[in-house]
């Protein structure tokens, strides 16, 4: 198998004649330090780091859990996948898990209990929906939380974590705006 060097190339001695006849000690270090099979190549690698950014940094966000407030269904310190387009066609439904921005540079973990127009209230740790109790087998420990009946606004939803035994103090949780939802978990 026969290696062809990079720099002793047509093309490369082309381009250091062409620099040092015109003196210029740009063309003679672009020549030298890329030249133009490397240059090529760069730019492939560039975009291929540009695309993979903006997929990550867009589409597909990589995050670390933080927090026991999704217990037992996402442990604390767990890995996952942000999948923005979930949202970009259909609006959440009741039980989704959906991940929001909450102030800058922090994202939450979530689970949607009510749609824009339901009435929500807690009591004695049991949500009531529509005035009616509402079956949560995703919820393990005892909880108290008791708010009193609110109607979820247009365009909002009302989020809630899955660790109720958490103090109501302790939680962040309540009505969303739909803008502030970025996507949901990949698994």
């Amino acid at each position: 198998m026969k290696f062809k060097r990079l720099y002793n190339t047509k093309e490369h001695r082309q381009e250091v004649k062409e620099a040092l006849q015109t003196g210029r000690m740009g063309l003679i270090l672009r020549a030298f330090f890329f030249p133009k099979m490397a240059r090529a190549f760069l730019i492939r690698v560039l975009i291929v780091i540009l695309t993979a950014w903006c997929f990550f940094k867009f589409i597909c966000m990589p995050l670390v859990i933080q927090g026991e407030s999704m217990l037992p269904t996402y442990p604390s310190r767990g890995f996952m996948f942000c999948w923005a387009p979930s949202y970009w066609f259909r609006s959440p439904q009741r039980g989704d898990i959906v991940i929001m921005r909450y102030g800058r540079g922090t994202m939450l973990l979530k689970r949607v209990i009510a749609l824009p127009g339901d009435t929500v209230a807690f009591k004695d740790g049991r949500l009531i929906l529509n005035g009616k109790p509402s079956a949560e087998p995703y919820i393990k420990g005892p909880s108290d939380w008791n708010l009193p009946e609110r109607t979820v606004e247009r365009n909002h939803y009302y989020l809630a974590g899955d660790n109720r035994s958490v103090p109501m103090e302790a939680h962040v949780f309540g009505e969303m705006h739909k803008r502030y939802l970025k996507g949901a978990p990949l698994w």
